[in-house]
């Protein structure tokens, strides 16, 4: 990390505030992850899943959910004094994607969370962010009853560049999800120092 700490004896270091989308399909565990890590109650915008709804909302492998996301999750998290994440939570069904949009303004990078079981349905967040080019990170969120597989075989089903990090995590727990955030802001930063020397180079 480039952030320092403020030195015994100075005012605190005005914190360095940086914007975290969190995505994924349907049911990964996306208000979860926010809900682990938030600092503060977290903003929920859930909605009861309705008869109205069955013709849109695709619940396989995911028969027991009972609400949506239909606008955003938010929470925050401090992960050093002078370091300030905000987190948002993206609507996983098609019929909220409108919102990623306004909701990706502005943002360091994204954590894409994806699900062995249903690895298909975070391609749309994979493709969203490669075709902005947002930097962004896999999290595989392992739950009990999915089969475990290597990082790699993830990467490959995925079809990700190299470069992208893909980490298994438990969305669940607060510190798995700490390095997972932790992972996608130096992923991030890493990103902006290469295409700054880029352009200094060039």
């Amino acid at each position: 990390m480039i952030f320092g700490r403020s030195e015994r004896g100075k005012p605190p270091v005005e914190p360095v505030t940086l914007k975290i989308l969190v995505a994924g399909g349907f049911g990964v565990g996306k208000t979860t992850l926010v809900g682990a890590v938030s600092e503060i109650r977290p903003l929920r915008t859930e909605e009861l899943l309705t008869e109205a709804g069955r013709p849109v909302d695709d619940l396989s492998g995911v028969e027991g959910k009972r609400t949506t996301t239909v606008a955003m999750d938010f929470g925050r998290i401090t992960l050093r004094e002078d370091l300030v994440l905000y987190l948002f939570g993206t609507p996983g069904q098609e019929r909220f994607w409108f919102m990623w949009d306004e909701l990706s303004e502005g943002a360091l990078g994204a954590v894409v969370l994806a699900d062995t079981r249903r690895l298909e349905d975070c391609f749309a967040a994979v493709d969203y962010f490669e075709r902005r080019s947002i930097p962004f990170l896999v999290g595989v969120n392992c739950f009990e009853d999915a089969a475990r597989y290597p990082a790699e075989d993830v990467r490959q089903a995925l079809d990700l560049d190299a470069g992208v990090p893909v980490v298994l995590c438990d969305a669940r727990d607060r510190e798995s999800v700490k390095e997972v955030l932790v992972g996608v802001v130096r992923h991030a930063m890493s990103r902006t120092a290469a295409a700054r020397h880029r352009t200094v180079a060039t």
